[in-house]
């Protein structure tokens, strides 16, 4: 019977661009330390009107923007419409430290291609990263 526990998940590398948007800056340096140490190009920023400054000057530039659901200002959710509004075909993975079992759902209403929970598992979160980046 072939073993199927995350520790035996292989990590696929990548080389696509992501933006990593999360208020907490131990997140931040963590995700992009983890996420270029497989290949990826991270960009950061703290907040969700920093990610739209930056999406806005070229709304192809990301593959793929991994969003904190929970942040002060904007927040995760607004972001993720306006980002959506910018682009319909960005791929946005929605991260949160809370339990958000029924609006887990609405995320992926919203428009968000996943949700992953924080604190991260690295091999989860790689695998997510790559069906979402995978995926149509």
């Amino acid at each position: 019977k072939p073993d199927t526990s995350e520790k035996n998940i292989q990590i696929q590398q990548g080389s696509e661009t992501i933006l990593l948007v999360d208020d907490e800056q131990t997140h931040r340096e963590l995700g992009r330390e983890v996420l270029s140490r497989f290949g990826y190009t991270v960009v950061t920023v703290p907040d969700g009107e920093g990610a739209l400054d930056f999406f806005r000057k070229d709304k192809n530039w990301a593959d793929l923007v991994i969003l904190d659901l929970i942040m002060p200002g904007m927040g995760g959710m607004r972001c993720l419409k306006e980002l959506l509004k910018e682009n319909p075909l960005t791929k946005v993975l929605v991260a949160s430290g809370y339990s958000i079992r029924g609006s887990s759902n609405d995320v992926i209403e919203a428009g968000a291609k996943a949700y992953i929970s924080k604190p991260y598992n690295v091999k989860q979160m790689f695998k997510v990263v790559r069906e979402v980046l995978d995926g149509d």
